[in-house]
């Protein structure tokens, strides 16, 4: 299984264009509504006529604009702007006084794409202190840790994505189990590997072929390392 960040994350970007609707008063068109006609171009992927619906919430509408600044990124990093959308991100954190734990994520990802890994985990961090449950940035954070060569560190922002998505991340099970095969815990690897498939009512090639590897070097049944096992790193993008 070919794994896509936005099929194995569901706390992700799009989660924040759901909106209440104000009521329209006077003939006049409130944020909320603004928001809902936005939001209903966004999902006929008029990303153009979206921005224009959310640039006309007004800064007196506090939460809905601080939500519209955030949807203006989405749009602009579907648009392939990501330098726009860190910056329309930065200022819906800003309108939120620092905590907005989704644009915070979704920051993180436009600058890790960008390459800007640094700030992209400082991102991250920031989604899980504004929210620990917030079980993607964990998962993004042991990626960066695991590529760093922490595997202690991975393996415990693995552990927390895995308890903060309720069994509905897979590939957070997965790569907890690789972190602690890569730590001599084989037995422990194992177990994570047989919740994956669980998880994903077996269609999860990495995690099925890590299992079987880990069961093999448990049995002392194949010269095989642990650095044969696969991390599991969906991309953040669809392709164009």
């Amino acid at each position: 299984m070919k794994m896509r960040l936005r099929e194995v994350l569901p706390a992700l970007l799009l989660l924040a264009l759901s909106c209440g609707v104000a009521t329209a008063q006077a003939g006049q068109v409130g944020a909320g509504e603004r928001i809902r006609r936005g939001n209903e171009k966004y999902a006929r992927a008029e990303y153009a006529e979206a921005i224009k619906e959310y640039e006309r919430v007004g800064r007196d509408s506090e939460e809905e604009y601080a939500q519209s600044l955030y949807n203006i990124g989405v749009c602009r990093y579907e648009l392939w702007q990501t330098d726009e959308a860190v910056r329309m991100y930065r200022a819906a954190v800003e309108a939120r006084r620092g905590r907005y734990p989704r644009a915070l994520y979704a920051l993180g990802v436009a600058l890790e794409e960008s390459g800007r890994r640094a700030e992209a985990k400082e991102a991250y961090r920031q989604a899980v202190a504004s929210d620990p449950k917030h079980a993607p940035a964990h998962y993004k954070l042991g990626m960066l840790a695991s590529r760093e060569g922490d595997y202690e560190a991975a393996a415990a922002h693995f552990r927390e994505a895995v308890k903060r998505s309720a069994g509905r991340f897979p590939a957070s099970s997965n790569n907890l189990g690789v972190m602690l095969a890569r730590a001599g815990r084989l037995a422990e690897a194992e177990r994570e590997f047989e919740a994956a498939l669980r998880q994903s009512e077996g269609a999860f090639e990495e995690a099925a072929h890590n299992l079987k590897l880990c069961r093999s070097l448990l049995a002392g049944r194949t010269k095989a390392g642990v650095a044969a096992l696969k991390v599991v790193a969906p991309a953040d993008r669809l392709s164009r």
